[in-house]
């Protein structure tokens, strides 16, 4: 089953900053999500742990924009409650909510344990409640989620990956579902300056083990983790230079087999922000 590619299109944005929680942004976020749907990106993809509620404010002040979690973790918020705010928003809004889920880290979860099971069961809660497998995402990594991506849900939401690893996701989901990678994007033309925002903003995680074992699966060494990441992997994971190589870069996770790239913008500053001058550039090298 699928996600409605036509709808979502190639690309999107992915921020923590447009699911703030401050009752003050809503009429910002709303706006901020006005001028992603004309500057033609299809979705926006909620960072962090977010919530249905946090979709709220952006599809009321739009059209036809999709929003999803990116992601929702299984371990903070209930099923059956997660289902209830799935019905209340779709039914406002039908058809433009993707719940996207992840299983999160150990570090990050006091209730962490056996994290492929407990997702497995959270998805059965969903089938009991009503909740469409074409209308969730799983924040897959390795091949036995990527599997339950296929199985179970609409695709894949895969986080910090490179374009081998699309491949890779690609051929175990067939050509069906969707795969919707996140790539950042550091609009930067210098190198060395490009490379430290990049290593700021990597560094969180190359402190959690689901990332770097992926990062292990995909070839990578342990140097590669040292330091902040190697550039071969900075490289990797990371859009940056100028607009053709940016541009470049997002074509590659589209060739190894990605429908929609979600980009979210590095810029050094408060991730809680809204970077809507660079979202104007990256929506001009998209054109």
């Amino acid at each position: 089953m699928s996600a409605s590619k036509d709808r979502i299109g190639r690309y999107g944005i992915w921020s923590i900053g447009l699911r703030a929680e401050e009752p003050g942004r809503r009429g910002e976020l709303g706006e901020a999500a006005a001028e992603l749907e004309e500057l033609g990106y299809g979705a926006v993809w909620l960072g962090g742990s977010s919530a249905a509620r946090h979709a709220v404010p952006l599809l009321e002040e739009t059209r036809s924009l999709t929003v999803g979690t990116s992601i929702q973790s299984i371990w903070q918020y209930d099923a059956v409650a997660s289902a209830a705010a799935f019905a209340e928003v779709d039914a406002a809004h039908p058809g433009r909510f993707l719940l996207g889920l992840g299983v999160s880290h150990a570090k990050l979860a006091d209730q962490y344990r056996r994290p492929y099971s407990a997702l497995v069961a959270y998805l059965d809660a969903l089938d009991a409640a009503g909740v469409p497998e074409d209308r969730r995402l799983l924040a897959a990594l390795g091949p036995k989620t990527l599997e339950l991506s296929r199985d179970r849900a609409a695709g894949a939401v895969p986080y910090l990956v490179t374009a081998e690893h699309t491949a890779r996701a690609r051929e175990i989901l067939g050509a069906g579902p969707l795969l919707a990678p996140e790539l950042k994007v550091v609009l930067e033309t210098d190198a060395v300056r490009a490379r430290s925002l990049a290593r700021g903003a990597l560094a969180m995680y190359l402190a959690l083990p689901n990332y770097t074992n992926n990062f292990l699966r995909l070839g990578f060494t342990e140097d590669d983790l040292a330091d902040g990441g190697s550039d071969r992997l900075v490289d990797s994971v990371f859009a940056w230079g100028d607009e053709d190589r940016v541009r470049s870069r997002i074509d590659t996770f589209h060739q190894a087999g990605a429908d929609h790239v979600a980009l979210q913008l590095i810029t050094g500053g408060d991730r809680d922000a809204l970077p809507r001058e660079g979202w104007r550039r990256l929506a001009s090298l998209l054109a």
